[in-house]
């Protein structure tokens, strides 16, 4: 099996890792970081000049890739300089689901997407979901929405929200969600900076008007569009900590083939060599499982999310093992934000609670291997 990538996907991978390298230094994520929208306009700008976002969309959908590969590729760069821009709400979860249910208007909102005008986010989790994506409990009744919507991610960056909303059925029914297209303004939004950056935002909806123009889809049958969008979510979160796990791993090597101690580098003492010796393994099994979901992404339904569930269990467990290995190793000063580490260990750590965690990702993967 060729596990090299097409040279469109290497020409993109350089070319989004010079950009990083030269735009996206330690001093500039730390301003973006404390800064009120905690995201970059003028990255955002330049990442769709770059041609980054229309990587994630298909041709038909105005863009040039869109596989899971591409996705793959892309993200993996980008948590490996430890980005935040909203890249994964806006073109993977928002921009899926118009690709995939939009009308002939919606689907206007793409050209913009991928030209890097317009930002969307899903507000689609709830208090009481847990990572089920079935549990909806936000009603849509004559044209009104009603509910509250947790941890929305990129929502207060977004000019566009799509809600789930529950048009018939029990709370945890299967059928009976629907999708609303809704601007931004109509919403009351109270947002909270995210550790290991990116912004999310509670969403309270009281009696918020939506009309026929705003339903994004068929009526109560959202559900397999916002699984397959949630599937290339995971691949995305997986690629991601990726990329941020071998920025943890080349840190370190550098730090213990530095620090001195006892007259030679720490990197020498066996102790030292056999842990960081693991982390190298470790980070070579992570990449065979995001080869393994991305290579799996357009497969049936139940096989892709089996190799989701596999892979988001794996990196997990990989990621908690490399994030405190590293800040081990390198002690006090793996802590300070103005030393790398510090922020790429709170996005492995933080990418485990995205999109279901080891343990749901464990039941679930069991689950689907009993059915």
């Amino acid at each position: 099996m060729n596990f090299e990538l097409t040279e469109e996907r290497q020409m993109l991978q350089d070319s989004l890792r010079r950009f990083l390298r030269d735009r996206y230094d330690v001093p500039t994520r730390n301003a973006i970081l404390e800064s009120e929208s905690g995201m970059s306009s003028d990255i955002w700008n330049q990442l769709a000049e770059l041609g980054v976002l229309g990587a994630l969309f298909t041709e038909e959908d105005g863009g040039f890739g869109g596989k899971g590969f591409d996705i793959a590729v892309v993200f993996e760069e980008l948590g490996r300089a430890g980005v935040v821009e909203p890249i994964l709400e806006t073109c993977i979860l928002g921009g899926g689901l118009i690709a995939a249910l939009g009308n002939e208007t919606q689907n206007g909102l793409l050209e913009s997407i991928i030209g890097g005008e317009t930002r969307l986010a899903l507000a689609h989790s709830e208090p009481r979901a847990r990572y089920d994506l079935n549990r909806v409990e936000t009603r849509c009744e004559g044209g009104k929405l009603n509910g509250h919507k947790t941890m929305s991610l990129g929502a207060p960056n977004a000019d566009h929200i799509i809600i789930s909303a529950r048009e018939s059925g029990a709370v945890d029914d299967k059928e009976g969600i629907s999708l609303f297209l809704v601007p931004v303004s109509d919403l009351e939004l109270r947002s909270t900076p995210m550790m290991g950056g990116g912004m999310a935002a509670d969403i309270w909806l009281e009696n918020v008007v939506v009309t026929e123009e705003m339903r994004l889809g068929p009526v109560g049958s959202a559900l397999p569009y916002l699984e397959t969008v949630y599937a290339a979510a995971i691949t995305a979160n997986c690629a991601q900590t990726l990329g941020a796990m071998e920025t943890a791993t080349r840190l370190t090597t550098e730090y213990l083939q530095t620090r001195k101690q006892f007259g030679r580098p720490i990197g020498t003492f066996q102790a030292l060599a056999h842990r960081l010796a693991d982390m190298f393994v470790e980070l070579e099994q992570a990449r065979s499982a995001v080869i393994g979901v991305a290579g799996y992404l357009e497969a049936d339904p139940k096989l892709r999310d089996k190799h989701a569930s596999m892979a988001k269990n794996l990196m997990g467990r990989i990621g908690r093992l490399i994030g405190e290995e590293s800040i081990q190793m390198h002690g006090g000063i793996a802590m300070t934000q103005e030393y790398e580490l510090a922020h790429i260990a709170k996005r492995i750590i933080m990418a485990d609670h995205l999109f279901g965690d080891v343990d749901y990702h464990l039941e679930r993967f069991i689950a689907m291997s009993a059915a």
